[in-house]
């Protein structure tokens, strides 16, 4: 891939305009709470759309257009089923514990509903997930330009080996990102979400604009995809030998669309801050809610152009076996194998697709000078948004919940903002050991998403048991905690997805079952892990003294306070919002079904 002069303007202006908003946010931040939180002070829109910038990395931009293309629009249900619902809790009952408590992270929530082991355990497990899922944006990034040769020509003129793209790429996003957080804190990653947003937004809009254009509309799309099931959200999951997937009903609502879902996004830290963030408890609740309406809408910018590329002219040919074999596959390039540059294939010897690549193949196919420029400085902004959100997440977990509390309690507000700073360049740091180490293993990103549910499922029933049930104890929680991620370890090491050998994928202590798909052990994981905590919580809670009552309030729901929303508008009410925003991702449901 080729760029133009223009091009290089366009991401040079992006990079002034990050770095810029660091250093002119520098002056405001003096304080702890200015570099942590913001200062309490962001405006309920512009928590809303960084909540969503959040989390728009590698894997949402990347990923989702990669399962278009595999799996069709039922890929969609990771946000109608598996995101926009839980994004209505935690903005309509959630928030208030949060935000009400002044609770500066989600660790500490659990610290004052609960005891000071069942805080570092969500402290400690929450850090190293953030660490990853940096490393894991930087290492994305860095192939990514390397895969599109962007920087060849560059490379050649300085008389460096192409190799070095990796490395180059890997530490001045890493700088860029360092730069930026070091001097404004959570309000410059806020605001570079904000702009980060809007710059994905015009990256990705002309090209679904482009490629249905090309393609004569939706209808026609529809007609030149290689599956009719891949135009709709639901058809095929009656069982789970019916789609693609690999998923049931039962399993996708009950692991993605509950499990996985609320656990997520009712307890990470790392979109829970942009909404701790904002300059009230209206606004607070609000966030979520704000956050979601985009949300559901994402499915037309990021899948739709995995479906684009499946159906795009001219197919992709390969030699088997002396043979020319042709595939229905668009533009997406066949995967080859990274050591020795063979194709790499399915297990019916058929070439493997790269699915990863259907954003930069379109990206080529369709954009001229300037746009491209545009699109490329939309992917480098989605890596580096995660990556800001999780090391700002990381710096404020390791001084207020890990340093404050058990290393050097007492000390004064700039000491510990200096220790914020310190972090900053530590996980950065370690973000990048992360990064090499992604490199090592070609399964990383799987490995990843199986800790996630390792973790976020049994914690999800922790949360629910603790804000709605006063008799919940510190020790039911830190049992059911323990209990719940052995649950997950026990049913991963005992089944595996069909296809793949006994190891990473499952199966290392013994196979008892097998998957149609990794997705679908993925969503059992989560399923075994939330009832194994939830059912134990309850058990050891039955046996063990609750916290008074008093020590509660603002904690639990039957002891807190009422709201007052009724002196709120109409139209501002989170319960109003909320109810609005549910029934329209029930009406895409129902019109993609």
């Amino acid at each position: 891939m080729h760029l133009a002069p223009i091009d290089w303007i366009v991401l040079s202006v992006y990079f002034a305009f990050v770095l810029g908003i660091g250093y002119f946010l520098k002056r405001s931040t003096r304080t702890g709470n200015d570099f942590f939180m913001a200062g309490r002070a962001i405006p309920a829109w512009v928590a809303g759309l960084a909540f969503l910038s959040a989390n728009l990395g590698a894997q949402e931009v990347i990923g989702m257009a990669a399962s278009g293309a595999k799996y069709g629009l039922a890929t969609s249900h990771f946000y109608w089923i598996g995101a926009v619902p839980a994004m209505i809790f935690v903005g309509v009952f959630m928030m208030p514990f949060y935000y009400g408590s002044r609770a500066r992270s989600v660790p500490e929530y659990l610290k004052l509903r609960f005891d000071s082991k069942t805080h570092v355990f969500n402290a400690v497990s929450f850090g190293v997930m953030t660490i990853f899922s940096s490393g894991i944006s930087l290492y994305a990034m860095a192939k990514l330009l390397m895969a599109l040769h962007i920087c060849d020509g560059l490379m050649d003129a300085l008389h460096l080996p192409h190799s070095w793209i990796f490395h180059v790429s890997i530490f001045i996003s890493a700088l860029v990102v360092l730069a930026y957080v070091f001097f404004g804190g959570l309000t410059s990653a806020i605001y570079n979400e904000v702009l980060q947003f809007f710059l994905i937004l015009a990256g990705l809009i002309p090209l679904v604009w482009l490629g249905l254009k090309n393609l004569g509309g939706w209808k026609s799309l529809k007609a030149h995809l290689p599956n009719p099931a891949m135009a709709h959200a639901w058809m095929g999951l009656s069982h789970a030998r019916t789609n693609p997937m690999g998923v049931d009903w039962f399993s996708l609502t009950a692991g993605l669309g509950f499990v996985l879902s609320f656990g997520y996004w009712c307890t990470d830290f790392l979109v829970i801050q942009r909404a701790m963030a904002a300059d009230s408890m209206n606004s607070a609740r609000r966030t979520p809610l704000i956050a979601a309406i985009p949300k559901m809408l994402f499915p037309f910018i990021v899948i739709v152009p995995g479906l684009i590329a499946i159906a795009l002219t001219p197919a992709v040919s390969t030699q088997i076996n002396g043979s020319s074999i042709t595939q229905s596959a668009g533009i997406i390039p066949i995967k080859r194998d990274e050591a020795t540059g063979h194709v790499m294939r399915q297990l019916d010897g058929s070439p493997e697709l790269d699915y990863n690549m259907v954003i930069p193949a379109l990206f080529k196919h369709y954009y001229p000078e300037g746009l491209l420029g545009l699109g490329l400085t939309a992917l480098l902004a989605s890596f580096m948004s995660g990556m800001a959100g999780n090391v700002t997440a990381f710096n404020t977990i390791w001084t207020y919940d890990l340093y404050e509390h058990y290393v050097y309690p007492g000390a004064s507000d700039k000491h510990y903002l200096w220790m914020g700073r310190a972090a900053t360049v530590g996980g950065i740091l370690l973000s990048i050991f992360a990064a090499y180490l992604a490199a090592r293993f070609n399964n990383i990103m799987d490995v990843l998403q199986l800790v996630f549910a390792f973790v976020n499922a049994p914690l999800f029933a922790t949360f629910l048991l603790g804000m709605f049930w006063k008799k919940t104890t510190g020790h039911g929680a830190f049992g059911g905690l323990l209990i719940g991620t052995l649950a997950a370890t026990m049913h991963h090491g005992l089944t595996v997805p069909q296809g793949s050998l006994p190891g990473i994928s499952g199966g290392w202590i013994m196979s008892l079952a097998t998957y149609p798909s990794l997705m679908a052990q993925n969503f059992w994981t989560a399923i075994y892990a939330f009832s194994a905590c939830f059912g134990t919580t309850i058990l050891i809670s039955l046996m063990t003294e609750p916290k008074p009552e008093v020590e509660l309030s603002g904690l639990v729901y039957s002891l807190t306070a009422s709201l007052g929303q009724e002196t709120q508008p109409f139209f501002k009410r989170p319960a109003v919002l909320g109810a609005l925003v549910l029934i329209l991702v029930v009406a895409l449901n129902f019109v993609f079904r």
